[in-house]
C-alpha cells in the first residue's frame, strides 16, 4: 500500500464541542463541533452528506475533511461524494487531473480499526468498474486524523507492476533491468 493524504469532514461529534482544528478545550474531545457557528453545519456538501443513509457521524466528517483536501487543498477535479449504505461509507470519486480517469477515495476516520476481510468488502463494492478486465480492482484509503491530517493508502485486489522510472539512468541500470525480468517470469 503507498501512503497518501486527504481530508474531508462532515458536522459530527458530540454537541457544544469546539470547532475541528480550534484550541478550545471543552473537555469533550470529539470529530467536529456542535452547529454554533461552525461553518461546516451550513456547507451545502456538508449537509449533502449528512443526509445519506450513513449512521457515523465521524465518517461523514472523515468524508468532509478529504474532500476538502482533495478539492482545495490538491486541486483534483470533480470532486463528487457517493454514499455506500450497505458498507455505511461516504466514497468519494474523484479525477487528480482533468483527463485522468475516475478514481475512489475511502474515508476512514483513525480509530477505526480495518481487517483483511473488511478491506476486501471495501474494494468489492465500492470499486468502480474496470474497462480493462486485467485491471485490478482498487481504492485508495484515505486516513483522517482527528486534526484533519490525512494519509492515503492506495489498495489493489493483487499486485500491481511498478511503472518503469522516469530517469533514464535507472533504466540502464542493471539492477531495474533483473528486477523488471523477475516481475514478468
Amino acid at each position: 500500500m503507498e501512503p497518501a493524504a486527504g481530508p474531508e469532514e462532515g458536522g459530527c461529534g458530540a454537541a457544544g464541542g469546539g470547532a475541528a482544528g480550534s484550541r478550545e478545550s471543552t473537555g469533550q474531545e470529539g470529530w467536529a463541533g456542535g452547529a454554533g457557528g461552525n461553518w461546516m453545519a451550513t456547507h451545502p456538501t456538508f449537509t449533502e452528506m449528512m443526509s445519506l443513509e450513513i449512521s457515523d457521524a465521524a465518517q461523514i466528517y472523515a468524508a468532509f475533511v478529504v474532500y476538502l483536501d482533495l478539492l482545495e487543498g490538491r486541486n483534483w477535479h470533480e470532486v463528487k461524494h457517493v454514499g455506500v449504505a450497505e458498507l455505511q461509507l461516504v466514497c468519494l470519486h474523484a479525477r487528480e487531473k482533468e483527463q485522468d480517469s475516475l478514481q475512489v477515495m475511502v474515508p476512514v476516520p483513525v480509530h477505526v480499526l480495518l481487517s483483511h476481510e473488511r478491506i476486501r468488502e471495501i474494494l468489492k463494492k465500492a470499486s468502480l468498474p474496470q474497462d480493462d478486465p486485467d485491471t485490478p480492482l482498487s481504492v485508495t484509503l484515505a486516513i483522517v486524523e482527528t486534526d484533519s491530517t490525512v494519509v492515503y493508502y492506495k489498495a489493489t485486489d493483487g499486485f500491481v507492476i511498478p511503472d518503469p522510472p522516469d530517469d533514464t539512468e535507472d533504466v540502464d541500470n542493471k539492477q531495474w533491468r533483473k528486477k523488471r525480468k523477475k516481475l514478468f517470469k
